[in-house]
């Protein structure tokens, strides 16, 4: 009889207890020695002290390669492709700054046509990639869902969008000029073009003018980076460098130049443009 004891089994414990969701009533207060929260008080942001901490601060390093970049999964992007209504009217669209045709794109990520996907979005918006990171969906497309004050929440547009294009990224393609440009384009095409800067406009401005049949367009940027507020004001975790240089990458692929450390009124003038026979030169903030 002994010898069968061993083998029977005992009650388990209870869930409740198991995952601790019974509230416990403290029989004592919390006590936090004064030194530690002083000492705490030296890691503030606000405190004008706060670079003058401890060795907790010595020990941080500016890598963020451990941050997760994709916000969906393949398979969180196609069940939420699914929730998508085709709507015939399409105000996702219609409340884009850059119009991408988004009913088209989800449709095509719920096929599991990925390139088309990302094709659709890098047509419209030679940014796409940096646009599904950082741009404020919940006031543009995301806002103007029809499924918005439903239960679900509306269609998560910008991590589709960063789904398509990011599994571009990885498929490693050069980007081309359209098939249907003529061999023997206007001479009008081959007039000398330059822009000052070469920030998000500068690049969305030079893809779309290469893609027209533009052939010799020169930016000159006065860092030795390019991108300009994506690359320099961006935290790496919200918009990571790699994403910028990719796209910096396509619009290399299609033959636009870029000269770093070149500043406007330091290295050249507008004077010194229209000698070098730039028949036209554009200037680009972004705000």
């Amino acid at each position: 009889m002994s010898s069968a004891k061993k083998f029977l089994t005992k009650d388990a414990p209870d869930i409740e207890s198991i995952l601790e969701l019974n509230p416990k009533v403290r029989s004592s207060t919390t006590i936090k020695p004064s030194i530690e929260t002083k000492n705490g008080k030296l890691l503030w942001k606000r405190n004008a002290n706060h670079k003058q901490c401890n060795s907790a601060c010595s020990g941080l390093v500016n890598n963020f390669d451990d941050i997760k970049h994709t916000t969906l999964s393949e398979r969180g992007a196609l069940r939420e492709a699914t929730r998508c209504l085709k709507c015939a009217d399409a105000p996702c669209q219609k409340s884009c700054p850059t119009t991408i045709d988004i009913k088209s794109f989800i449709q095509m990520i719920s096929n599991k046509n990925y390139y088309g996907a990302a094709k659709a979005i890098f047509s419209d918006n030679p940014l796409g990639l940096t646009c599904g990171m950082v741009c404020p969906t919940s006031d543009l497309c995301v806002g103007s869902c029809n499924l918005y004050a439903t239960e679900e929440g509306p269609i998560n547009i910008g991590g589709l969008q960063q789904f398509a294009t990011d599994i571009f990224r990885r498929m490693d393609l050069k980007q081309i000029k359209p098939p249907y440009l003529p061999t023997k384009m206007h001479q009008s095409y081959h007039s000398k073009i330059a822009m000052i800067g070469c920030g998000p406009a500068s690049m969305s401005c030079a893809t779309f003018l290469a893609r027209l049949g533009y052939t010799d367009i020169t930016i000159y940027e006065k860092n030795n980076y390019a991108g300009g507020l994506s690359s320099s004001e961006i935290p790496q975790y919200r918009l990571p460098f790699q994403a910028v240089q990719f796209e910096l990458q396509l619009l290399l692929d299609l033959g636009v130049k870029v000269e770093y450390e070149k500043a406007l009124g330091r290295d050249f003038t507008l004077k010194s443009l229209r000698e070098k026979k730039y028949s036209s030169f554009l200037r680009y903030w972004c705000t």
